[in-house]
């Protein structure tokens, strides 16, 4: 019997980009603490459903997609006013 795989591009990428973030030392139980003080349960139940999410045995939510893009997001440095592109020429 031949089984389809279902055709998701972009989660699929999602999840090689997040095992990628994840496999760094401490990441994984780092996020599952900000998502228990964001969503309640505990950090343990956090990290379990993170790694199935990562093994592609519980599809994410678009809000808890997003919000773990979110938080593994580098931080966004804004450069000073008098560094602005307008003050280039002026």
């Amino acid at each position: 019997m031949i089984t389809v795989k279902p055709d998701r591009p972009y989660f699929d990428a999602w999840l090689r980009r997040m095992k990628r973030h994840f496999a760094a030392s401490g990441r994984l139980s780092q996020t599952a603490v900000l998502l228990a003080g964001e969503y309640g349960e505990s950090p343990d139940v956090w990290v379990k459903r993170l790694r199935a999410l990562l093994d592609g045995g519980e599809p994410p939510s678009l809000e808890l997609l997003t919000r773990i893009d979110a938080l593994l997001a580098p931080p966004v440095v804004s450069r000073p006013e008098e560094m602005s592109q307008g003050m280039l020429f002026g």
